[in-house]
């Protein structure tokens, strides 16, 4: 029904270390510098700061590109507890990028970032769930962790999580989330929500939502409105 985000892993990895003037340096590319002063503070323990290092061994920003030492700086820093590298290092492991394919590693790591309110490792662990990648299938827990990427604005959470919850039979849960998205100018749950408020037996709603999803030629809705007799409301 939806799928993985396998973003770019080279505009992830977390620049916004606490070392202002090295990331002035970058924003001005002036990498040497960068690198540099990132580096220092990498090696004081800084984990953004690592992140940042990986990033530009990376993409050979400032240094000689080198796969091994970038994933060895992202490694410190998702150890150190960082989110963003324990996202992205979980992303890798969860697609292969850069590393052997090994979705147990994934799963602890979106995990950790997703407990620490990472909107992106929710919304993938919520699919780890969903798909049982690496872990046994859960559709509830796949259902929650949706809705806290939702709430915290992930776009594509917002657009799946009413139909997750309209699977559970959970439909308060549903016509919310569904009704958001209707807002937001998704026609196609229109029929959906018709179908919900029927089931609530709100049939105010339900005539509201049927007529809007027949004035889009939806045909079901149009059988909808004649089993529940919804003009006469």
């Amino acid at each position: 029904m939806f799928k993985y985000i396998i973003a770019l892993f080279l505009i992830l990895f977390n620049l916004e270390a606490d070392n202002s003037d090295a990331l002035k340096a970058f924003k001005n590319k002036d990498y040497a510098k960068a690198f540099k002063l990132y580096e220092k503070s990498a090696n004081s323990g800084d984990t953004k700061a690592q992140s940042a290092i990986s990033y530009l061994y990376t993409n050979g920003l400032g240094t000689k590109a080198d796969s091994k030492k970038a994933l060895f700086w992202l490694e410190k820093a998702a150890t150190g507890f960082n989110p963003s590298a324990q996202y992205d290092l979980g992303m890798m492991y969860l697609s292969g990028y850069g590393v052997q394919k090994d979705v147990k590693k994934a799963f602890n790591l979106l995990s950790k970032s997703s407990k620490a309110d990472n909107s992106s490792a929710q919304y993938n662990l919520a699919l780890m769930y969903y798909n049982g990648d690496g872990v046994d299938i859960n559709v509830t827990k796949a259902a929650g962790l949706l809705s806290s990427a939702a709430t915290l604005g992930h776009k594509t959470a917002r657009e799946n999580v009413g139909r997750v919850y309209m699977q559970l039979l959970r439909f308060k849960e549903a016509s919310k989330w569904l009704e958001i998205n209707a807002a937001e100018g998704d026609e196609s749950v229109y029929y959906f929500l018709a179908e919900i408020y029927c089931e609530l037996e709100e049939f105010d709603r339900a005539k509201f939502w049927a007529q809007k999803s027949m004035n889009n030629g939806n045909k079901e809705a149009e059988l909808l409105y004649k089993k529940y007799n919804l003009n006469k409301y």
